[in-house]
């Protein structure tokens, strides 16, 4: 049966369990987190009066604390032959550092707190995206990778729903978040985080990995030529990618209140959960690359977009199209990792990956920060400029993956 044909008869519902597992924890935890997270720089701006230079360091801080442990906890996934229980732990802890929220009255405790949040995420990323990639075969990788990315946003957009609820109902349409908002959201968000826990404990199993060999080397050349490519194309993009607090902090900016800004969330939320599973099944078919270029296009005139905004409503238009490109291009680059590297390196794969979006995430954001609001004595370019940069960088980083056409590497089917 060729490709095309098996890919076919694979509906969503015939998916495996795992796929639903893993799915229902990324739900649940993103329930949790973006209840918390999205406001979390308003609450660093508005309650503790932080400049953007230090949200941009707290942000690029938090993503590169957890990049070592990604690429550790993907080879110690592959050394194992197991994934589930390194996720598991790497869920619980996220979910036991979230109610420290509450308690934190500085930016020190609040970083601290997020940095603990991240090293959660890193020992659990890789392992999990691995078990995903080692759930499916190759054929249908793309529709899994969507289907989890599509539950992964459902949880956004329920956080981010509930979330807005809460600050109705404790500030009404106030341009800065209060204090009690914020810790009324942070009490809420601790029980989805516990059912993300439960549900991959209970209902996920390691799958045995047919592929036999030496145990893998902790070495970024041992995954081959054309992983080392795709990596420095997906660096050059991700270097203008910082944190999504500047969108928010942009929102409010030009004038939208916290409720509105909740509200222009869920909308972008509900757009990327739509198109995540038919950009992945498109992708199986027509290729990652020409999906990943298209999102990434997408991705520069939108930034554009928030470079030029002159009113709150063009930055909602802009941040609900934003949706698009994530629609299009985050799932898919992950399924495409797994495509360069054979199964028993998935996990050190998965791992070196984020690690390496994990590392670049605290220049992106620190030069973000910088841009916008200079650093000592300087004041910055403005709010536009971090949005240029993040345009012109996502536009270098098509050009690069268009002209690049590596040859066939196929990780070995299941």
């Amino acid at each position: 049966m060729n490709q095309q044909n098996r890919t076919s008869n694979i509906t969503i519902s015939r998916l495996p369990r795992n796929i639903w597992a893993v799915s229902l924890t990324s739900f649940f935890m993103d329930v949790s987190s973006e209840m918390v997270l999205n406001i979390l720089p308003l609450f660093l701006a508005n309650v503790l009066g932080v400049r953007t230079s230090v949200i941009g360091l707290i942000e690029g801080i938090a993503e590169a604390t957890s990049s070592l442990l990604k690429v550790f906890s993907g080879w110690l996934s592959d050394r194992l032959k197991g994934r589930k229980w390194i996720a598991v732990a790497g869920y619980g802890l996220s979910a036991i550092s979230k109610p420290f929220f509450y308690f934190a009255s500085t930016w020190e405790a609040i970083a601290a707190i997020r940095w603990t949040d991240r090293v959660g995420k890193g020992i659990r990323t890789a392992p999990r995206d691995a078990l995903v990639a080692d759930s499916v075969e190759p054929e249908v990788r793309g529709l899994a990778f969507g289907v989890q990315r599509a539950a992964d946003t459902a949880g956004a957009l329920l956080g981010i729903l509930i979330a807005a609820g809460l600050v109705w109902w404790g500030q009404a349409n106030q341009i800065q978040l209060g204090a009690e908002t914020f810790r009324t959201v942070v009490l809420i968000s601790i029980i989805p985080g516990i059912l993300a826990v439960i549900s991959l404990a209970v209902g996920a199993q390691d799958v045995p990995l047919k592929a036999q060999g030496e145990a893998p080397r902790l070495a970024f050349r041992s995954l081959g030529k054309p992983f080392v490519i795709f990596m420095i194309i997906v660096g050059i993009f991700d270097i203008g990618n910082s944190s999504d607090a500047f969108l928010v902090l942009r929102a409010q900016e030009r004038g939208l209140s916290t409720l509105g800004i909740l509200l222009m969330l869920a909308a972008f939320n509900l757009v990327y959960t739509l198109l995540s599973a038919p950009a992945g099944s498109i992708s199986d078919r027509i290729g990652r690359r020409k999906v990943i270029i298209g999102g990434w296009l997408v991705y520069s005139a939108i930034y554009l977009g928030f470079a030029l905004a002159r009113q709150a409503w063009h930055v909602v238009v802009f941040y609900i199209l934003y949706g698009v490109y994530y629609g299009l291009a985050f799932g898919t680059t992950k399924a495409m990792v797994a495509d360069l590297v054979p199964e028993t390196l998935r996990g050190t794969a998965y791992g070196t990956y984020n690690a390496v979006l994990g590392i670049l995430d605290f220049p992106a954001s620190v030069i973000a920060g910088i841009l916008w609001q200079g650093v000592g004595n300087w004041h910055g370019f403005g709010a536009s400029a971090p949005f240029f940069f993040g345009a012109i960088m996502s536009l270098l980083a098509a050009i690069l993956m268009a002209v690049w056409n590596p040859a066939p590497v196929r990780a070995r089917a299941r």
